[in-house]
C-alpha cells in the first residue's frame, strides 16, 4: 500500500509481514527486558500505522502535531481504542489543546509553561495526562530539552500541578555519539532519575530512551521505554 506523500512524509509500501517480521528481530534482540516499543510513525503515513497495528504494535510515537492529529482521526475506531499515542516532538504552547485531546502520553515536556499548559487543558476535558520530562543532557543547542539544574529548579511547581502526571524522563541522544559517549549519557539520565526520585521523593518508573541506532546501548543503561522506526517499516 502506497503512503501519502504531501502531509505524511515518503512514499514507500510497507507490508504487514516485513513488519512483523522487523518487530521480531527486535523483540529477539531485547528478549531479556520489560521494555515497551514505540512504533514511531512521524514519517509514514495512516496506512504505515494500520500496518504496524495489524503486526501487534500497540504504542505509536508521532512528532509533528497537526500531521499526526489527521492521521489519528482518520484511523480504524478499533485500532484508536485499542492503541496508546505518544507525542514525543518538541510541542508548541498553542498545539497543546489538539495534543492533549488525541495523545496519552507527552513525552518531551521541556519547560515549566508548557507543563502550565498541559494542565489547563487536562483539567478542562477531566483527563489526568501523562508526561515525560525531556533532559537535554547532550547540551545539543539545536535540540530541545531541560538542562539538569533547570529541571530541579521547575520540578516541584510541576509536581504541584493538577491533570498531569509526570512519570519519568526522555532524552534524545546526538545522532554522532558513539558507543562510549552513548553509554556515558544513557546512564547520566539514570542516574538523574533516581536522584530526582530520591530528591522529591517520588517514582519515576520510565526512561524514554533510544531509537533505532542506539536503543540496544540504551536498554543496557536502564531505558523503559524505546522509539523505534526506521527498524520497523524499513
Amino acid at each position: 500500500m502506497l503512503i501519502p506523500t504531501k502531509d505524511w512524509g515518503e512514499d514507500l509500501k510497507i507490508d504487514t509481514q516485513s513488519v512483523e517480521a522487523n518487530l521480531q528481530e527486535i523483540q529477539q534482540k531485547i528478549a531479556h527486558s520489560k521494555v515497551k516499543i514505540i512504533a514511531v510513525t512521524k514519517y509514514f503515513g495512516i496506512s504505515g500505522i494500520i500496518r504496524g497495528y495489524e503486526a501487534g504494535i500497540r504504542d505509536f510515537g508521532e512528532s509533528r502535531a497537526v500531521d499526526a492529529i489527521n492521521k489519528i482521526e482518520a484511523l480504524p475506531l478499533e485500532l484508536k481504542e485499542n492503541s496508546t499515542f505518544h507525542f514525543i516532538g518538541h510541542l508548541q504552547t498553542n498545539k497543546v489543546h489538539k495534543v492533549v485531546e488525541h495523545f496519552d502520553v507527552i513525552h518531551s515536556v521541556d519547560s515549566l509553561k508548557l507543563a502550565k499548559a498541559i494542565s489547563k487543558v487536562a483539567c478542562s476535558l477531566n483527563k489526568k495526562e501523562k508526561i515525560l520530562l525531556q533532559v537535554n543532557n547532550a547540551g545539543e543547542e539545536q535540540k530541545f530539552g531541560y538542562t539538569k539544574e533547570n529541571l530541579i529548579s521547575d520540578m516541584q511547581d510541576i509536581l504541584s500541578l493538577d491533570g498531569i502526571e509526570v512519570i519519568g524522563l526522555m532524552n534524545i541522544a546526538p545522532l554522532e555519539a558513539d558507543k562510549i559517549e552513548l553509554h556515558r549519557l544513557f546512564a547520566d539520565i539514570r542516574n538523574f532519575r533516581d536522584f530526582i526520585e530520591k530528591e522529591f521523593r517520588i517514582k519515576l518508573p520510565e526512561l524514554s530512551m533510544g531509537m533505532s541506532n542506539d536503543y540496544e546501548i540504551a536498554l543496557e543503561e536502564g531505558a523503559t521505554i524505546i522509539r523505534i522506526g526506521r527498524k520497523l517499516f524499513k
